[in-house]
């Protein structure tokens, strides 16, 4: 990561607590400066308070290192962000998606930029369209075997280190 540049990861409507701690560890090692935990993605406190055992087994602690806030709303968070002049990048795979290591290569769209967001999707169905739509660009991670994707923890991390070189 560039010491002079501020990176957010939004993670939304993610159901797997392990994916989720997953992710947080990825964050800390790329070094994410915050995560947003939208929709219904868990947090890594229970309902009743409680720390989360199954999410800090795959975090290995970096939930108690990188700061998180969870927010219902992820067009709001996103709303914030633009008025702080974040660039937004969707990490998705669609018909206006580039490859992920042209994001951020000289020339690309996110050349030079100091503050990045990142949004990945539902392990399932992704990025809703309307907020795809709302991205300053989408990254995809091209595929070269007979699966179509990634687990989201993993194309997350490879979109993080490949993006922030």
């Amino acid at each position: 990561m560039k010491k002079n540049q501020e990176n957010i990861l939004i993670l939304h409507n993610i159901r797997s607590v392990s994916n989720v701690g997953a992710i947080f560890r990825t964050a800390d090692a790329v070094g994410v400066d915050k995560i947003y935990l939208t929709g219904y993605t868990p947090t890594p406190f229970d309902r009743f308070g409680r720390k989360r055992g199954d999410l800090a087994k795959s975090a290995l602690g970096a939930e108690e290192y990188v700061k998180w806030e969870s927010k219902k709303s992820l067009s709001a968070i996103m709303r914030n962000l633009r008025r702080e002049k974040f660039f937004i990048v969707g990490i998705e795979q669609d018909k206006n998606s580039i490859d992920y290591k042209k994001v951020s290569t000289k020339g690309g769209p996110a050349y030079g930029r100091k503050k990045l967001a990142f949004i990945v999707g539902a392990e399932v169905t992704g990025i809703p369209k309307n907020i795809l739509e709302k991205c300053d660009v989408v990254a995809e991670i091209p595929m070269k075997g007979k699966k179509e994707s990634l687990n989201v923890s993993v194309a997350c991390g490879v979109a993080l280190f490949g993006i922030l070189k």
